[in-house]
């Protein structure tokens, strides 16, 4: 059974695929594929203001157009002492064609002086399976560092502590990263949600 992942980005099916198969130690019943398996070659909108919105919204344009399963996910960093962003605008905090070197600029920027540096990543997985629609969603808490630390992953990596660990997601590196992190969790639902539905 195909399973469409309405996203463009080839290390996201990876993981995915991966994590549906443990590790490739089991059979999955889907074969997933990209948007450009599916000759959707075109930008998918994100105009939503929530996480969830977005993540609807990129999969109904998939599933309005094929009506095949698919999924879609949004993934945004809440800072608390910011009311909630960047969130919808995480990847592009520092304004369109920013890279995330200028959007951890601002976000230090923003918080200086601040004593209150929580946060949290949070990714929203949507599902249309069989003309149902489901929501899974992950987080992880933490807080951002007055400074860069350490050389691994990207984005907001190098800022963002998860609680209790003491390290950057940028001084874990990507396997501890991935083993508590937000989309981990929210993929988890979803696969965990997969194996036990469908047969």
């Amino acid at each position: 059974m195909k399973l469409v992942f309405a996203s463009h980005n080839a290390h996201k099916l990876e993981e995915v695929s991966f994590m549906l198969t443990d590790g490739g130690k089991i059979t999955s019943p889907f074969e997933l594929v990209s948007c450009k398996d599916i000759g959707i070659v075109e930008d998918i909108p994100e105009t939503s203001d929530t996480l969830e919105g977005n993540a609807l919204q990129k999969v109904h344009y998939v599933y309005d157009r094929l009506h095949c399963n698919c999924f879609a996910d949004d993934t945004g960093l809440e800072v608390e002492a910011l009311d909630g962003a960047p969130g919808v605008y995480t990847a592009r905090f520092a304004g369109e064609g920013c890279n995330f070197d200028d959007n951890i600029d601002k976000l230090l920027r923003l918080l200086e002086g601040k004593t209150n540096r929580k946060a949290r990543f949070r990714t929203v997985v949507a599902l249309i399976l069989d003309d149902k629609e489901y929501v899974f969603e992950g987080e992880v808490q933490g807080l951002i560092t007055e400074q860069r630390r350490g050389t691994q992953g990207f984005g907001y990596d190098p800022v963002f502590e998860p609680e209790g660990y003491g390290k950057t997601f940028s001084e874990m590196g990507p396997e501890a990263k991935n083993s508590i992190s937000h989309r981990a969790r929210a993929v988890k639902k979803f696969t965990d949600f997969l194996r036990e539905n469908v047969h």
